[in-house]
C-alpha cells in the first residue's frame, strides 16, 4: 500500500454520483440511510481512522457498520489543538485507512498521520479533494483554507472521495452497499445546500455582512453570496493571537459595517469576542455557532448535518435582526 492516497474525487466516482444522486434523493428526504450488511460472525472489522468528528459523521454515514470509523476528536473540541494517546497513535498505525481534513488543520495530530503514513498505511486528505480555496485575509494570503465543510457542495465532493477510497483500501463485507450508502448521504447533503441557499438568499443585500472569532466560514460567504469583512483572531487557525492594532482595527470595522452580530466558535472562550464588542462601542450580539466541531447529541450539532442546520438558522436570524 501506498502511504500517499491519490484523490481520485474527479475521476469516475464523480460522474457516478451524478448519476445515481437523483434517484437517492426520494429516500433522503425521508431520512432513510442504508447500512452496510453485518460482517459474518468470526470475521473481523476493518478499522477506518478518522481526524475530525464532522469528517467521522460523514465517513459514517458511508461506511455504515461494516468498518469500525474510529474517531479521534471528541465533541466539542479544537480541530487545531486537539491530540490522540499513544494507543490511538498506534490504533492508526494498524488501521487500513485513515482520513484527515488536511490543509493544516489537525495541527496536534499531523506528526502521528505522517508517522503512520510511513508505515505503509493509506490516508486520504479530503481537503484537497473538494477544490480548496485560499484564506481570505492579508495576513495569511495564498494560504489553504481548511474548513471547506461550511460549503455543503464541496461535502458532497468529499463524500466522492472517501467512498473512492474505502472501496480502494478497505476490505467490506459487501462493498456494493457502499456506493449505496454513499449516494443516499450525498442526497441528503445536496438537499441541505439548497435549504441553506433558500434562507441566505432571503437576506437582503445590506446584511451579509459577517465577522467571526477567526477565519472558518470563507466558504459559506463563497458558497452563499456572504461577505466575510473581519475576524477576532486574523488567521485560519485558533491557535493565532490577536494584537491591541488588529483589535483596534476591527473594532472600526464593525462600527463602520454596521454589523449587526459576531459570530463565536462555540468550542472557544467568547473572551476576544465580548472584548471586540466592548471596543466597537456598539450594540453588537454574541452569536455562537458550531463552526469546527460537531456537539453532543441534542445539543444543535450531533450531526453534520444537524450542525449546518443550526447554522445557518441562527446566521440568518442574527443578520436579520
Amino acid at each position: 500500500m501506498s502511504g500517499r492516497l491519490a484523490v481520485p474525487w474527479q475521476r469516475a466516482g464523480a460522474g457516478r454520483r451524478r448519476a445515481t444522486i437523483a434517484a437517492a434523493a426520494l429516500m433522503a428526504a425521508a431520512g432513510v440511510l442504508t447500512s452496510c450488511a453485518a460482517v459474518p460472525a468470526g470475521s473481523e472489522k476493518a478499522t477506518i481512522m478518522v481526524t475530525t468528528n464532522i469528517l467521522g459523521d460523514i465517513t459514517r454515514n458511508i461506511v455504515g457498520d461494516a468498518a469500525d470509523v474510529v474517531v479521534l476528536m471528541e465533541a466539542n473540541a479544537d480541530p487545531h489543538s486537539f491530540g490522540v494517546s499513544a494507543h490511538q497513535a498506534g490504533q492508526m498505525e494498524q488501521a487500513q485507512l485513515i482520513v484527515f481534513n488536511g490543509l493544516g488543520l489537525e495541527e496536534g495530530v499531523l506528526a502521528h498521520i505522517d508517522s503512520a503514513k510511513e508505515q505503509g498505511v493509506p490516508a486520504l486528505e479530503v481537503g484537497v479533494a473538494v477544490n480548496p480555496l485560499a484564506i481570505q485575509d492579508a495576513g495569511s494570503a495564498g494560504t489553504p483554507d481548511p474548513h471547506f465543510w461550511t460549503d455543503p457542495q464541496r461535502v458532497v465532493m468529499a463524500v466522492d472521495a472517501i467512498e473512492d477510497a474505502v472501496a480502494q483500501h478497505v476490505s467490506l463485507p459487501d462493498p456494493g452497499l457502499l456506493h449505496s450508502n454513499a449516494a443516499i448521504y450525498g442526497a441528503q447533503v445536496a438537499a441541505l445546500d439548497q435549504w441553506m441557499a433558500t434562507e441566505f438568499a432571503a437576506l437582503a443585500p445590506d446584511r451579509r455582512k459577517i465577522i467571526t472569532n477567526h477565519h472558518v466560514f470563507g466558504y459559506l460567504a463563497h458558497r452563499f453570496g456572504l461577505e466575510v469583512i473581519g475576524a477576532v483572531m486574523p488567521s485560519g487557525t485558533t491557535l493565532a493571537a490577536p494584537s491591541a492594532a488588529d483589535l483596534f482595527d476591527l473594532a472600526t470595522t464593525v462600527r463602520d459595517a454596521g454589523v449587526p452580530a459576531i459570530f463565536a466558535d462555540t468550542s472557544q472562550p467568547d473572551k476576544l469576542v465580548r472584548v471586540l464588542a466592548e471596543e466597537a462601542n456598539v450594540k453588537v450580539l454574541i452569536v455562537p455557532l458550531f463552526s469546527e466541531s460537531l456537539s453532543v447529541p441534542g445539543e444543535g450539532a450531533g450531526s453534520y448535518l444537524e450542525m449546518m442546520r443550526t447554522n445557518t438558522s441562527r446566521m440568518t436570524a442574527a443578520l436579520s435582526s
